[in-house]
């Protein structure tokens, strides 16, 4: 029998106290670093999290940012993009989302303490860009070229999503990889329940996903993580799978295509949706790597658009089937249900609000 255990990972921006964005051109990494430092610390968590090689990845809140390295590796500096609040592996997904929500909550009073406003967004409204100055050394160079990831990692910058992790139980490598591949081909009809991207260099740009525009394509919209040494490994770019780095990730399907979501309670409805595509036996779809121009192309209307609406529509009702049995996922779905009758996201909501204070 499948056993499914879930995680989250959330990605939270800020504003400064004169309403600007707060990012890398304005926002020192030690303003953002002084908040994590002055939250708890708790040793039980690192069975499940990863610290990092250089260490900033501590606690369930870090400094998400950019890296920079001197010509003999050593660590310069971190350009940050704002703080990444991620959960322990939990064995419901209600669990997973009153952890999320209640670190959130921690770290956002602390914040606020510091000057900085929490402002969940997809995309940074006001540059679409990080460029990268100076330009890479030798160094830096060897180091950013060894995997598609990393070729792309100055894309994460300017956008802000989640990891929605489901870690499997029960299937064997070939099994987790045909997952992530159906999650993969399915991405853009997941998606647009999530979009909150709607302005990028300062205005409305005419879409939903200014994130799910720019990125995914480039990067992935799934990812496996297979036991160190799987002879299932897939080169593709971007990956689709990766040697797990701990334990804790062997069998863990990351989705990653996800805007940022003001209410974690939508991460618990989309983390529902994903576990019946994940248990559904009858789609036929999969993809090594994401179609960039479906994507591209949901990024604008969304669920407002009748061919996305209607195959959004025919994954709900693919994931009710294989839910059968499991009155919690499905009370959530039965949420996602009403936001796709609705044709809702989060970027509609902060549209009409721009509209009244405009």
């Amino acid at each position: 029998m499948t056993r499914l255990r879930y995680g989250i990972e959330h990605e939270l921006a800020f504003r400064h106290p004169d309403g600007s964005f707060a990012d890398f051109t304005n926002t020192p990494f030690d303003l953002l670093q002084g908040i994590v430092d002055a939250l708890p610390e708790d040793p039980a968590d690192y069975p499940d999290l990863r610290i990092g090689d250089q260490g900033i990845k501590r606690k369930r809140w870090y400094v998400e940012g950019f890296e920079r390295f001197d010509e003999a590796g050593a660590l310069l500096r971190c350009d940050p993009k704002g703080i990444e609040v991620r959960t322990r592996i939990h064995d419901t997904v209600e669990e997973a989302v009153a952890a999320l929500t209640a670190d959130v909550a921690a770290l956002e009073e602390l914040a606020r303490t510091r000057g900085l406003q929490p402002w969940v967004t997809g995309f940074n409204p006001v540059r679409s860009s990080y460029p990268i100055t100076p330009p890479y050394n030798a160094w830096e160079r060897a180091h950013r070229i060894g995997s598609p990831e990393e070729r792309t990692a100055h894309l994460h910058m300017v956008t802000h999503g989640p990891d929605l992790n489901l870690s499997v139980a029960g299937l064997d490598g070939p099994d987790l990889v045909d997952a992530g591949a159906k999650l993969t081909h399915y991405s853009p009809w997941i998606v647009p329940f999530s979009f909150s991207s709607p302005f990028r260099d300062g205005v409305a740009w005419g879409g939903l996903s200014a994130r799910t525009a720019v990125r995914t394509g480039a990067r992935p919209a799934a990812m496996v993580f297979l036991a160190p040494g799987s002879p299932h490994l897939r080169a593709t770019d971007p990956s689709l799978t990766q040697p797990a780095r701990l334990a804790a990730e062997v069998g863990r399907i990351e989705f990653k295509a996800c805007d940022a979501c003001p209410d974690p309670a939508l991460y618990g409805e989309l983390l529902s949706l994903l576990t019946g595509l994940v248990l559904d036996d009858t789609l036929p779809g999969r993809a090594l790597v994401p179609d960039a121009a479906a994507h591209r192309h949901v990024a604008v209307s969304g669920l407002a658009d009748p061919d996305t609406h209607a195959r959004a529509g025919e994954l709900l009702a693919a994931a009710e089937r294989a839910l059968a049995g499991r009155p919690a996922d499905l009370a959530r779905l039965s949420g996602l249900r009403g936001r796709w009758e609705r044709r809702d996201c989060p970027a509609v909501a902060m549209l009409e609000r721009s509209r009244v204070l405009h």
